[in-house]
């Protein structure tokens, strides 16, 4: 990024931090070397999203994540305060269910499957010598039932309890980095849920993402991470405890009934204050955690472990009259969470609709209906690691056999509602082959129609064919990305379509779809059987899928720089919705880059240009966000390949729509942004003229010439995303910023040397985020 091979770090550690070039080091000292150009810094952060080995694990976390971008993705609102605090609430609900749905599945797979259906099974703890100290035809002091699912329970607590430990980790390096406190009041106070706030005594206003707490989470995600922690331990103790009082209820057992009455007492107002505290709303980090705060992120999963505990042990009291047959009565809950699903996100898609039609914004995504469809989305994906995962286990322990069929095999299998989710898989992807067709044929016939004006473009005499369609393909490729909005709600309306019908087929047949459809017309039972088949390696396919993507990621460093591209989209965002999801790398960089400007300037007084390419253009508007008023005036900002309107503006206009993009136009000094035709990512910013300067400049040529010239005489590359410093414009827009900005500012506190002025550039170790 700078140029030169001999870099020195001048500030930060070494997950992320400010390099120069060696050779200018000492440029605040010694200005006078400095005086031919700019002195360039570069900011990276590439260790916050792809350091270790083993963030690339944070793949399995996918559905949390998805469903924290969700929260997000709020339309804009005008004076709809109420609706504002409904649609996160929604969205939060939603993300304590995909909680609850990974550890029903871990109890699906540990408690169900394994200690309930197998080790009861002669036959299938006979095949399995590590299931002997359970198997209940050894007789011995576990062969119960109840003391079976006690010693089970233990997996999926460690699960909850290994979730916790990596937000608690996370969250004390990234949400518990205070930022600098500037002396300006922060009305954000009065209203945490507005889209912009306009400061006291200042012309402009401030987004969203400009106030002083939004870059630090650490009250909300402590309270989240605990509610989330209780959730998962109630759960556990929910599928242990709840067993063994229904049976006391069902059968003359010699444990007293007014336990088990006294337990789920328990659980339920538990479960309750866990709602409770997950409904609480506000990102207002300007104070520290009060005791309430405390109280909750300390007793509340202390409590739920402590009634875990309880389960373990109510469980574990001798019925010697209590043997497991068929499944653990577990396809209700399933069912509940599935229908509950559904219908938050049926809400959320009316009250995002609602906020749309109040203060409507041509180019948000789906007319607002972006954040339902993601929710979505994060539910499905959700449903298919946790279902693929029940499907595979059933599959290895029942022998030969798809999975609840009962021909041959040893035990019955996952509840049923599993199996008709993964029958749904196939007939998903049936309907996505249309668009998904018609899509690669529209973008051939628009190759085609871009042919005679590429060549028109370059003005070349001698074109040849081949080049022509090169260049053309590339082009319409990069407009695919404009497309997925269309494919994405395609993909969420169908499946909750699905998902409602393969609730209702479990519901009223109480069968796999292979056996619920025996007796009818061949050809229908021969497609259910097909369906259920093959949804069944399909759901295991996508878990083997996610499994070997980390693996491979842990060992190969290109890989994991690829997972990292990733990661800097979907972990841009504070943890708002979901405490487990991976961390927010911004909660770092964004107060790294603010804080290094503020004090670079104020220490220099001079001028700066803050550099950003793809992602990085994202966090410079956010840095310069947080900036205060005097210090914007004195920076420039220059993006290219940036996302910030392609992206961010249509898919989170609430924090990157039009009315933010034109304050912070008018908030710098002047910005300026550089784009391709053929690039997939960036694209113009569309910020109206009359509102100040210029901002766009494209589309940029790419390739550069067409064909062979003097000046030129090797082929040139078509870039695309990358690689815009190459560009002249490039060079030639810096220099104007830089000339915009004003003379040579000629003092620096303290000292009595003259500065330069500098400029300043951030991004990661690799060119896409630079």
């Amino acid at each position: 990024m700078l140029g030169d091979p001999r870099t020195t770090r001048i500030t930060g550690d070494a997950t992320a931090a400010v390099h120069r070039r060696t050779e200018d080091v000492g440029a605040e000292q010694h200005p006078e070397r400095h005086r031919e150009g700019p002195v360039a810094e570069a900011y990276c952060w590439s260790n916050l999203t792809s350091g270790n080995g083993s963030r690339a694990l944070w793949l399995l976390l996918l559905p949390f994540m998805v469903v924290n971008l969700a929260h997000w993705m709020r339309p804009t609102a005008r004076g709809r305060t109420r609706a504002v605090r409904l649609y996160g609430l929604l969205v939060r609900l939603v993300a304590l269910s995909l909680t609850v749905l990974l550890t029903a599945a871990a109890c699906e797979v540990a408690l169900d499957l394994v200690a309930w259906q197998c080790a009861g099974t002669p036959e299938c703890s006979a095949q399995r010598s590590w299931l002997g100290f359970l198997s209940s035809r050894q007789g011995g002091w576990f062969a119960q039932p109840g003391r079976r699912l006690a010693v089970a329970a233990l997996v999926p607590a460690a699960l909850v309890g290994l979730l916790w430990y990596l937000s608690h980790r996370t969250w004390s390096a990234y949400e518990s980095q205070r930022p600098l406190s500037w002396d300006e009041p922060d009305s954000a106070e009065t209203d945490v849920d507005s889209d912009v706030v306009a400061q006291p005594g200042a012309s402009l206003i401030r987004p969203a993402l400009g106030r002083p707490g939004f870059w630090y989470g650490r009250r909300l995600v402590a309270r989240l991470r605990a509610a989330h922690t209780a959730a998962g331990f109630l759960t556990v103790a929910a599928a242990v405890g709840v067993t063994a009082a229904r049976h006391d209820r069902a059968a003359d057992s010699p444990v007293p009934t007014v336990i088990g009455v006294l337990f789920e007492t328990a659980l339920v107002l538990c479960g309750l204050v866990v709602v409770a505290v997950v409904c609480r709303r506000g990102r207002s980090e300007r104070r520290l955690d009060n005791r309430l705060d405390r109280a909750v992120t300390t007793c509340l999963p202390g409590t739920a472990l402590t009634l875990l505990l309880c389960a373990v042990v109510y469980a574990g009291w001798s019925r010697p009259g209590w043997v497991s047959a068929g499944a653990l009565p577990g396809e209700s809950a399933f069912r509940a969470l599935a229908v509950g699903q559904a219908l938050l996100v049926v809400v959320l898609a009316a009250v995002a609709l609602s906020l749309y039609r109040s203060a409507p914004e041509p180019r948000t995504t789906l007319h607002g209906l972006g954040g339902p469809a993601v929710a979505m989305l994060a539910c499905a994906l959700g449903g298919v690691m946790t279902g693929g995962v029940a499907q595979r286990v059933a599959d290895w322990l029942d022998g030969p056999g798809t999975p609840g069929m009962g021909a041959g095999a040893d035990i019955e299998g996952p509840p049923a509602l599993l199996s008709w989710q993964a029958s749904v898989i196939p007939v998903l992807l049936l309907l996505l082959l249309p668009p998904v067709i018609w899509l690669a044929a529209r973008t051939v016939r628009r190759a085609r129609r871009m042919g005679p004006g590429i060549e028109a473009e370059y003005e070349e005499e001698h074109p040849e064919p081949g080049r022509t369609r090169r260049i053309a393909r590339t082009r319409a490729t990069a407009a695919l990305t404009d497309s997925a909005p269309g494919i994405l709600g395609l993909l969420s309306a169908a499946t909750l379509l699905l998902g409602a019908g393969a609730v209702a087929g479990s519901w009223l047949t109480g069968e796999v779809p292979g056996l619920a459809m025996d007796g009818t017309a061949p050809f229908v039972e021969s497609v259910a059987e097909t369906a259920q088949s093959t949804g069944s390696w399909l759901t295991g396919f996508g878990v083997i899928l996610f499994v070997t993507w980390g693996r491979r990621a842990y060992r190969d460093v290109s890989a994991r720089r690829t997972i990292g591209i990733l990661w800097d989209v979907g972990t841009f965002w504070p943890r708002a919705a979901h405490p487990f999801a991976p961390p927010c790398y911004a909660e770092r960089a964004v107060p790294d880059l603010s804080s290094r400007m503020c004090a670079w300037t104020g220490r220099t007084r001079g001028r700066l240009v803050i550099s950003g390419h793809s992602q990085g253009s994202v966090l410079a508007a956010a840095a310069v966000w947080q900036l205060p008023d005097p210090v914007r005036h004195r920076v420039a900002l220059l993006t290219y390949g940036s996302p910030i309107e392609r992206l961010y503006g249509r898919w989170f206009p609430a924090y990157f729509g039009r009315v933010p993009l034109e304050g912070l136009q008018r908030s710098v000094d002047c910005w300026r942004n550089l784009w391709r035709a053929t690039d997939p990512i960036g694209g113009p910013v569309r910020i109206d003229e009359g509102q100040g300067h210029e901002v766009d400049r494209g589309p940029l040529k790419d390739p550069l010439v067409y064909g062979r010239t003097v000046e030129y005489p090797l082929p040139e590359p078509i870039l695309g995303h990358s690689d815009y410093q190459a560009d002249p414009v490039f060079a030639v827009e810096r220099a104007a910023l830089l000339e915009r900005l004003g003379p040579v500012v000629p003092r620096q506190v303290g000292a009595g040397a003259e500065d330069p002025g500098g400029a300043a550039a951030q991004g990661s170790s690799g060119r896409s985020s630079g």
